[in-house]
């Protein structure tokens, strides 16, 4: 399947494929509209009603599958080929796949929160099945057959010995409708693809070597640019020598707008050496005052924050109780960790209009962004997504994009490369927000718990562009700054901060409550899972502590609490799955086991493992994993299974050994060395296995292991040491402490 042809715009908006006849119109407009004029569609087919939004029947028998959302290493383009095939009747090769250039596709928002599935998917699905229910009705009366007795294979409609195809019934023309909502799609029974075993359409390209990365591409009279950031947050630059380093060779142009300090030059290399220099040549006020990595806890909790109460609800019995637990758990700044730099090419036309080839997850949000940034109408502005490293969050990719717009906004013509070195990537991006998680429980004379309290203390975990200047970085060091916008804790409960902070355990009484810092200690925006991360490994390591506490196997104690039947039968899988009941315990050795459904609403999902802890060296040794998890409907068993297991090994990496360690100097893990991740040595044996629900919605999995696989860890070096550690990462040093 051809899903990287990158068709002119000619192409798309003509030659001999259905016009385009949809306004790419702000979701939020478009979702209001639709709700007040049409009916009730699902996931954001509610935004673009019209087929041709989606679905496109080109003059040479391919579809054209036009989607908003983004490949970002989780196999989506492979699920939405496999949905619209199945729908359309036609053979997946057909299929060609145009994703997340805003020129041409609809605007689905920010591709995370485990909801592709959930809000495109649908709409792919039922697009493609009313656009077949509509070439169904145009057959029956060309071949003058009922329309009950017609078959369709591979796009071609036949009954009583006639025949026509897809693109004969169009004849070049649009179909212009709007979906319905009364056209269901095929039973699981009827389906060809959806659940059964399809080739990821883009993994040959990434094996073979073809240049589809974002770091790849080499456009005609392409120029180098580099960007030299200040030695820490909210440093001022004081003055600048540009001299020597604009007379470097193949330099052509340093560009300097406030503190925002940028080279360009015909070769990369070059730019290198002349950005370099600049950075020798700068002087800079450093802020004063900020917290440190040590001490940014205490931080956290001496903050004025915004209190907000997510659930609330009393036990008058827990006056009675005759027992009162409490844990404090803490989780630092986690990188993003992305082994390829973010990049990005932009390219100012004649006409006054940017291109930007980026790698982002926002495509329309960005490119929003950079047109606040520039003073440009918005409609001036395009991106067009690139494939690049995974990253699964909010990471440098934006603010690159914002770096080549503002040098190609100096060399108008020319396309600018910006790629960040592994320093800029390491210091610069945006974190996952540290967090402070206080916990408490009442329980009655047998260990019951009476009532439920759990405290959380955090900064913003989402400062994605959102369409606004301020949260991209090079643009709050401009001459004329933009100020970072006020962050927000996001949404309804469960979303940010307090992500799965719920617990889906039934508790006679209940508080949740968000302590939620204005502030930032440091940068800080979206990582995978969000909250969710610290908020179930607290959870779970604290219902462990109550079980042993009331002397009960962990896995009986959360079944006492535990009433949805899908969350039951994931949890006891998993432990049957190990061999829970079989384990012999051994020196130095533990198990562990925890359980969650991401956001309450998602993916259910239990981990359990092995794991063996030298007490002398304080080292971790994970030895195997065992997982079952229920995501509804399956499009793509190798795609989940894959999600499922990249979340246990990057929440393995995040519990065993990272953390940004910083200082008022600045950010002091600049590198792998400063910030080692999980090695493929260190990774262990993992059994997945998923629960069939064909037929019933799709739930999102891509974050769905974090938080549980970091308890179970948790759990099982309590399990071998006695000890409950409650600040990750699990380092040696720190074991070893915590054992003397």
């Amino acid at each position: 399947m051809n899903i990287f042809v990158k068709p002119s715009r000619r192409t798309l908006l003509q030659g001999g494929s259905l016009t385009i006849a949809f306004s790419l119109v702000a979701p939020a407009l478009a979702q209001k509209a639709a709700k007040q004029a049409g009916p009730d569609l699902p996931g954001d087919l509610k935004l673009y009603p019209k087929l041709s939004s989606w679905l496109r029947l080109e003059a040479d028998g391919k579809v054209r599958l036009l989607a908003g959302k983004v490949e970002i290493g989780q196999g989506i383009l492979t699920a939405f080929a496999q949905l619209a095939a199945d729908e359309l009747d036609i053979d997946i090769k057909r299929l060609v796949i145009v994703s997340g250039d805003t020129r041409v596709v609809p605007d689905e928002g920010v591709t995370a929160g485990s909801q592709s599935v959930q809000y495109g998917g649908v709409a792919i699905q039922h697009a493609a099945a009313e656009l077949r229910a509509h070439l169904l009705s145009r057959a029956a009366e060309k071949i003058g057959a009922d329309a009950g007795s017609l078959k369709v294979a591979d796009g071609t409609i036949s009954a009583g010995g006639k025949s026509v195809t897809y693109w004969e019934l169009v004849a070049g023309q649009q179909v212009d409708m709007e979906a319905t909502g009364e056209v269901k799609p095929k039973a699981a029974a009827q389906r060809r693809y959806i659940g059964k075993p399809v080739p990821r359409v883009d993994i040959p390209a990434k094996a073979t070597g073809a240049l589809i990365y974002i770091q790849d591409l080499r456009p005609d009279g392409m120029l180098h640019g580099r960007v030299v950031r200040p030695p820490a947050y909210g440093a001022k630059l004081v003055s600048l020598d540009e001299a020597a380093a604009s007379s470097m060779p193949g330099v052509v142009k340093v560009v300097r707008d406030g503190s925002f300090i940028g080279v360009i030059a015909q070769r990369e290399e070059q730019a290198i050496a002349a950005a370099d220099a600049l950075r020798g040549a700068a002087k800079w006020d450093l802020l004063k005052g900020t917290p440190t990595s040590d001490t940014v806890y205490d931080w956290l909790k001496a903050q004025p924050a915004k209190d907000i109460v997510i659930k609330d609800v009393a036990n008058p019995a827990a006056a009675q109780a005759k027992d009162v637990v409490e844990a404090e758990f803490r989780r630092p700044y986690h990188m993003h960790g992305t082994i390829g730099p973010s990049t990005a090419i932009a390219t100012l036309s004649a006409d006054g209009s940017m291109l930007v080839q980026t790698h982002t997850q926002s495509p329309f949000e960005t490119a929003a962004a950079i047109a606040n940034m520039l003073g440009l109408p918005k409609e001036k502005v395009q991106c067009e997504h690139k494939q690049g490293a995974g990253c699964y969050g909010h990471n440098g990719m934006d603010d690159a994009a914002a770096d080549a717009a503002l040098l190609a906004r100096a060399m108008p013509g020319r396309p600018v490369r910006i790629q960040w070195s592994r320093h800029d990537e390491h210091k610069w991006e945006p974190y996952g927000s540290a967090m402070v998680v206080r916990m408490k429980a009442s329980l009655d004379d047998k260990g019951d718990i009476l009532d439920w309290d759990h405290e959380i203390w955090s900064t913003s975990h989402g400062t994605r562009p959102g369409g606004k200047a301020g949260n991209l970085l090079p643009a709050q060091y401009l001459e004329k700054p933009f100020a970072l916008p006020t962050p927000v804790n996001g949404g309804a409960p469960n979303y940010a901060a307090d992500r799965n902070g719920i617990p889906l355990y039934e508790f006679p009484g209940v508080h949740v409550r968000t302590h939620f810092v204005e502030k930032f200690a440091a940068r800080a925006s979206s990582t995978r899972g969000l909250g969710a991360y610290a908020n179930v490994m607290a959870i779970e390591s604290f219902i462990d502590d109550l079980a042993r506490r009331a002397k009960v196997d962990p896995v009986e104690y959360r079944l006492r609490y535990l009433k949805d039947p899908r969350a039951r039968e994931v949890l006891q899988k998993t432990a049957d799955m190990f061999g829970w009941s079989k384990w012999q315990a051994a020196p130095g050795k533990g198990r562990g086991i925890a359980f969650a459904r991401y956001k309450n609403l998602a993916t259910y999902t239990a981990v359990a493992m092995e794991a063996e802890v030298d007490k002398t060296t304080g080292a971790i040794r994970v030895k195997r994993v065992s997982s079952a998890s229920d995501c509804g409907d399956i499009v793509s068993h190798d795609g989940v299974i894959n999600q499922i297991e990249g979340g246990v090994i990057q929440s393995l990496s995040w519990t065993l050994k990272e953390a940004v360690r910083f200082d008022e100097t600045g950010v002091r893990s600049e590198d792998w060395t400063a910030y080692p991740i999980l090695t493929f040595t260190e990774i262990p044996a993992i059994d997945i296995q998923l629960i069939e629900r064909p037929g019933m919605p799709f739930l999102g999995t891509g974050e769905a292991s974090q938080g549980p696989t970091g308890a179970a860890l948790a759990n099982a070096v309590m399990d071998a040491t006695g000890v409950r550690f409650r600040e990750v990462p699990f380092v040696p040093s720190r074991v070893k402490a915590g054992l003397a």
